[in-house]
């Protein structure tokens, strides 16, 4: 039994996926499928069931997965002892974007950490920010940047980057480009282009639809802020972006402010509870580099 071994099972059971598990351990499927085989052979169990789309794990897989998790957790604390005596950490991290991330200072941050540190290896994946929320409360991800609308998400640390209202853009001629705010009346009258739900900004609009009870057609759902303003700028729906998103677009669509929205939409840096001093310094790397960084990206 080896420990890629392990490492690999448990991608698949986090991930409940070879496909996925095999891009965050960056070998090929086939090779995270054979390794597994290898493994199962060897426990004399079927560790996964693959008669349906997800891999769900199977009774002997669920016994086995805390042990392997233990045994992961064993090796880096090794790697770890031995680092500290010669004053090097050492370890993996998971780290968590959501899609579409332009937040430059989170990358100075990572760069920073990595040439302070390279000992650590870290894993970079994107997702939805209610996606990488569960993995970080999960274990699955360590560390990751997310729009929100929770200041505290359960589960997990967390530090508010940027705070901001929601607001609406249309283009030159729209039927609500006289007005100097809208309400969300307003906007229940008119399709909107808004990002997917699991986002921090959707979040919010959602929930101000309710307070209001309220229901917008939605035509149409993007992930990218550039994908919306340019939707809304062909006249498929009013766009709802952060006030920071709007700016790029500011001569090209007309920035109504919602006056009845008070909710803000949050960027925030969310990590898990591990006791790991490679998390630790990246943690602090992170409030430092956000700290003095003049460029903060939108929430979504």
């Amino acid at each position: 039994m080896e420990l890629r071994q392990l490492e690999y099972f448990v991608a698949v059971a986090e991930e409940a996926s070879f496909t996925r598990a095999a891009e965050r351990v960056r070998i090929s499927q086939p090779g995270v499928s054979a390794q597994i085989r290898e493994l199962e052979r060897e426990l004399g169990a079927t560790l996964f069931d693959r008669s349906t789309r997800t891999a769900s794990l199977t009774d002997a897989g669920r016994a086995a997965l805390e042990h392997a998790r233990a045994a992961l957790a064993c090796s880096d604390a090794m790697k770890q002892a031995v680092g500290d005596v010669i004053g090097l950490i050492r370890g993996r991290l998971t780290v968590g974007m959501v899609i579409g991330c332009t937040v430059t200072p989170f990358f100075d941050a990572l760069a920073a950490f990595h040439h302070a540190h390279p000992g650590v290896e870290i894993t970079l994946l994107e997702h939805h920010s209610a996606r990488l929320l569960r993995d970080v409360q999960s274990g699955a991800v360590d560390l990751a940047l997310i729009g929100t609308a929770d200041p505290t998400p359960a589960g997990s640390n967390a530090l508010t980057i940027i705070s901001e209202p929601l607001v609406a853009l249309v283009p030159p001629g729209h039927l609500l480009a006289e007005q100097a705010a809208v309400s969300m009346a307003d906007l229940a009258d008119h399709p909107l282009v808004c990002m997917p739900e699991g986002t921090g900004i959707r979040t919010v609009l959602d929930r101000a639809c309710t307070r209001h009870r309220v229901r917008p057609t939605i035509s149409v759902q993007a992930s990218a802020a550039d994908a919306i303003a340019d939707l809304a700028a062909r006249g498929l729906g009013v766009a709802i972006l952060s006030e920071s998103m709007s700016r790029d677009y500011h001569g090209r669509l007309i920035v109504l402010p919602i006056v009845d929205v008070d909710e803000p939409a949050l960027l925030a840096l969310v990590w898990s509870g591990t006791k790991s001093p490679a998390l630790d310094r990246l943690v602090r790397h992170c409030r430092d580099t956000f700290a003095t960084g003049p460029d903060l990206s939108p929430a979504r």
